[in-house]
């Protein structure tokens, strides 16, 4: 066999790696051609041991690994390379955050999104791919400009050459055992073959069929296909997009080229085997006796996790009233899991944290458990000095590997 040609990448905000697993999984796939992380990224500001940083290096090696504030990086310590991948921090349009509070792109971690910007502006040889992965509530922030954020990045991309095309995945639609709704974004410089196959298409049949989102995972058409331009300067976006709209014009799927956008909604297109919550499972008798919950714990729990109608009072002396629906308790073991948050790991009674029935009682999820929901190697966090409840936090920050796996194939397959 010959020697597989290297398409050179550069992942930034790699948390544990997710990325770079989903990545280096696709090389086995495909015989021509291979990803090579030529250079990582990993700097989390608000805590002063960078355990994540320390999973990574422990997995990876510390080789070409950079621990460091991506903002004090300058652009020339960067290797040329031709893809750049990422799942920016997204925590100023998370879902655990009300729209009425989110910050968006203006945000003390939105504003990572222009250190992605700095680093393809200054670089001489641009990246010819980008690779990126996001909340799906980035396409409505922020709440006083609905799609926004969006906006100001598909132009900021355009005055840079790229085309993009976007897709918003749930990884259970597909089989996967998690449900897990992300925007995955990927861009095309105008010199590739990519982009050129993009501008000459038709372009429904892109976001349809023939994209590499579409091949990936593919869709059919829904309802609510729409074009219109965005051929404004960026700060005019900033200030002026869709002032006053109720909704965002952008659909959870679509693309943009040359100043036009055409985006629509689109339903997933699955019939294959799917993995449950029950697959992930280890024997109970190897669960230790502190995930199970004890009988005095059970009504908080219980309290926690079904319906109410009361009236709550705030530290003012305020009285209001407050409303929230029941969510299945125990989760249903013969379904995809719910979506793994931040919060899941630690003993405490939680509204969000999972919880399943066994022989042996009720208990909470185990960090390999949550790992197999994101479909990373059994004990990928595992290391002297992380403590399970870190774990399950890094899996609440992660991606969906076999999301990641499947577009890198499609994606290595189709660069030229």
């Amino acid at each position: 066999m010959s020697k597989k040609i290297n398409i050179k990448v550069v992942e930034l905000f790699a948390g544990v790696g997710g990325f770079r697993l989903g990545l280096e999984n696709s090389n086995d796939k495909v015989d021509d051609k291979k990803f090579d992380i030529v250079w990582s990224n990993q700097w989390e500001p608000s805590t002063k041991i960078q355990h994540a940083s320390i999973v990574y290096e422990n997995k990876f090696g510390k080789e070409n690994h950079s621990n460091k504030n991506i903002s004090e990086v300058k652009t020339k310590d960067i290797p040329d390379h031709d893809l750049l991948v990422g799942g920016f921090p997204c925590q100023d349009y998370s879902v655990a955050t009300t729209l009425k509070n989110s910050k968006g792109l203006q945000g003390k971690k939105g504003v990572l999104w222009w250190e992605i910007y700095r680093i393809l502006s200054e670089k001489k040889k641009k990246p010819k791919y980008l690779f990126l992965e996001n909340v799906d509530r980035l396409l409505k922030s922020p709440s006083s400009q609905r799609g926004r954020d969006f906006a100001i990045m598909l132009k900021s991309l355009d005055d840079l050459g790229y085309a993009v095309e976007w897709k918003v995945i749930n990884a259970a639609d597909y089989g996967m055992p998690q449900r897990r709704r992300r925007i995955f974004i990927l861009a095309y410089l105008n010199t590739t073959n990519l982009y050129k196959q993009l501008n000459k298409s038709d372009k429904e049949d892109w976001v349809l069929k023939n994209g590499v989102l579409a091949e990936s995972f593919p869709v059919s058409f829904q309802k609510n296909l729409s074009r219109f331009n965005l051929n404004q300067e960026v700060q005019e976006i900033s200030d002026n997009f869709n002032k006053g709209g109720k909704l965002s014009p952008f659909e959870v799927g679509g693309l943009f080229v040359n100043g036009e956008v055409l985006t629509m909604k689109t339903s997933a297109e699955y019939d294959g085997p799917c993995t449950h919550l029950k697959d992930v499972l280890i024997n109970v008798n190897q669960v230790p006796q502190e995930y199970f919950i004890s009988e005095k714990e059970f009504d908080k729990w219980e309290y926690l996790k079904g319906a109410k109608k009361e009236i709550r009072e705030t530290k003012d002396g305020f009285k209001y009233n407050y409303g929230e629906g029941g969510m299945i308790f125990p989760d249903n073991l013969n379904n995809s899991s719910r979506t793994i948050i931040t919060g899941e790991g630690g003993k405490s009674a939680s509204r969000f944290k999972h919880v399943v029935k066994t022989k042996k009682g009720l208990r909470r999820l185990l960090p390999i458990e949550l790992e197999r929901l994101n479909m990373f190697p059994d004990n990928h966090t595992e290391l002297d000095g992380i403590t399970d409840t870190k774990r399950a936090f890094f899996m609440g920050n992660a991606l969906v590997v076999g999301v990641i796996e499947k577009i890198s194939e499609v994606l290595l397959n189709r660069i030229n």
